[in-house]
């Protein structure tokens, strides 16, 4: 083999070895707005049932100038969660989303997911997932809207397939409550996350940080977690994909920016 061959198929073996840390040097330190308020390009749905870039019933389309999740198609919800991804991996960066729930849940919904949806950040490789898994090996950035009367936090942990460590100690419960205001009504929300790979993560609401952890990992005890240890992934997890989260209730998202940062 010439040289030049030779540079060229490390070249390709470096890109592909690590991905995450290649598509962030370009940008490193600018807001990316991900994003164009026309259309979904750089984004593929992923709904459970379907194949990969399958969009069942419109269910994420862009309408003046705001991505929107809709259930005006569907005659039932039928445990049809749906994840957007975004095309490029990222590790250390910051994110930032503006959201709002609006209308009422898709019939058929479960009832915890009444105003309930998030950004999955540091996702499996969405060409990874079964056709039938509901949700990606990934950390949830949860967003919950809050009832009329009582308390609902948003900006929460969710750790589907995944561990986390927080002040020291291995969580393994799924869901860990930040500690936001309650967020009423049909008002924009703004989300912003900090991550500087599987060192610590920050989640932000309305510019206020309401819980951190460090030490993403793969969890054994979960059957997508297990799947990918078994498949050769390491078992720390330093980066992935990110998706915008569908989970039965109509929500709107007007703003998708990344920084990413210095490793």
């Amino acid at each position: 083999m010439r040289l030049r061959h030779v540079v060229f198929a490390v070249a390709v073996a470096l890109t592909f070895a690590n991905p995450v840390a290649e598509a962030q040097k370009p940008e490193t330190g600018k807001w990316i707005s991900l994003f164009n308020g026309k259309d979904l390009e750089g984004w593929t749905p992923k709904i459970t049932g379907y194949a990969l870039g399958e969009n069942y019933g419109d269910t994420f389309r862009v309408e003046d100038g705001v991505i929107k999740v809709g259930y005006d198609k569907y005659p039932t919800f039928g445990g049809k969660f749906g994840h957007l991804f975004y095309k490029t991996p990222y590790s250390n960066y910051k994110l930032r989303i503006e959201y709002r729930f609006v209308g009422d849940q898709c019939k058929g919904g479960p009832g915890w997911a009444i105003r309930n949806s998030g950004v999955m950040i540091h996702c499996q490789d969405p060409k990874t997932m079964a056709k039938d898994q509901d949700f990606p090996v990934s950390i949830e950035v949860q967003f919950l809207g809050g009832p009329e009367i009582g308390k609902r936090s948003t900006g929460n942990l969710c750790t589907p397939g995944t561990n986390v460590v927080m002040d020291g100690k291995l969580i393994t419960t799924h869901c860990i409550n930040s500690t936001s205001d309650t967020l009423r009504g049909d008002q924009w929300v703004t989300i912003e996350v900090e991550a500087h790979g599987n060192g610590k993560i920050a989640h932000f609401v309305n510019g206020k940080k309401v819980i951190e952890y460090e030490k993403t990992q793969l969890d054994p005890n979960d059957s997508n977690g297990k799947k990918l240890l078994q498949d050769g992934h390491e078992k720390m997890i330093s980066g992935g994909y990110l998706s915008l989260q569908a989970e039965s209730h109509p929500i709107e998202f007007r703003k998708v920016e990344i920084m990413p940062l210095e490793e």
